[in-house]
């Protein structure tokens, strides 16, 4: 009996601590947009160089000397090798179609690079080279800024402030007060801007630099914040 007593009040006495056990606080979850302006300083450019011939190997040939070339150009301007990598190499068969029937023409060889341009004044000149030394596409522009770091951060920085605004207004509505941050989520949205462009390989004027306007790149970056209130 006494043993049954002593089980029973243990049972009786885990019920109350359970029940006194203080409730989650309440929360209240916002949203926050940071948003950056910056001046491009960095543009990526695509370039191609095509060759033809009834022989393959000629093609090819044909085709590494123009890039060669190309890229030779390029380094004329102060552009490391670094900041040249090569995106694609193809050998492609070319066929003229008559009356229902392919008949081989001969073969077409392209060799494709992109190339980080850190000196936004040179972007003009190094297109205008380019095209004079052997390239036959310009595709693909598109500007960024070499602190993509720090505008990133300061983004973050901006809409996390936003979305406690956000929190602070709604507890005070409510007649609470904000408590603690409880979790923050985060996620950038990219940037707009300068949007990639197609360039036609023919210029204006050879004793003129192709203009190239950068214009103005935001950088946003968007976050969720769970905050406690009291």
């Amino acid at each position: 009996m006494k043993t049954y007593l002593v089980l029973l009040l243990s049972l009786v006495l885990g019920n109350v601590a359970f029940a006194q056990t203080p409730a989650e606080p309440s929360q209240v979850i916002v949203t926050g947009e940071g948003r950056v302006k910056a001046t491009p300083d960095q543009a990526w450019i695509t370039i191609g160089a095509e060759s033809r011939s009834k022989v393959s190997k000629e093609a090819q040939q044909r085709n590494a000397e123009a890039m060669t070339a190309v890229q030779q150009k390029i380094a004329g301007f102060g552009v490391p090798k670094e900041a040249i990598r090569t995106t694609a190499i193809d050998l492609q068969v070319e066929f003229d179609y008559a009356n229902g029937k392919q008949t081989p023409r001969g073969y077409v060889a392209r060799n494709t690079i992109e190339v980080r341009i850190d000196d936004l004044a040179k972007l003009g000149d190094v297109l205008d080279a380019v095209v004079g030394s052997g390239a036959t596409t310009i595709h693909g522009l598109r500007f960024d800024v070499k602190q993509r770091e720090q505008l990133e951060l300061s983004a973050l920085q901006a809409g996390v402030k936003q979305a406690l605004a956000k929190a602070q207004a709604i507890a005070t509505g409510a007649g609470r007060a904000v408590d603690r941050v409880l979790k923050v989520e985060e996620s950038f949205t990219g940037q707009d801007g300068p949007r990639p462009m197609m360039m036609e390989r023919a210029f204006a004027k050879a004793d003129a630099s192709t203009p190239v306007a950068a214009g103005e790149l935001e950088i946003r970056a968007q976050v969720r914040v769970t905050v406690a209130i009291k």
